[in-house]
């Protein structure tokens, strides 16, 4: 099973949209990510993220009831 995950997009760097880079919040964890996929991305944008590279933007309702329905998961096991 997979499982790509959304989070806020905060900072972009590099010129190049093939190698363009993106800090992106998991609920405060900060990781980077490719942004090849997703080049009309904008920081502040929520973004489904799946193994490292950001596939897809969403609206913040989504990707905060997506975020909300897997800390419930979290917490029933």
């Amino acid at each position: 099973m997979c499982l790509a995950i959304p989070g806020q997009l905060l900072s972009i760097s590099g010129n190049d949209p093939l190698e363009k880079i993106g800090k992106v919040s998991f609920g405060g964890l900060v990781k980077e990510v490719n942004l090849a996929y997703v080049p009309e991305v904008k920081v502040g944008d929520y973004v489904i993220v799946h193994v490292g590279f950001a596939l897809s933007i969403v609206d913040e309702q989504a990707a905060q009831q997506t975020l909300t329905d897997l800390q419930q998961m979290v917490t029933i096991s």
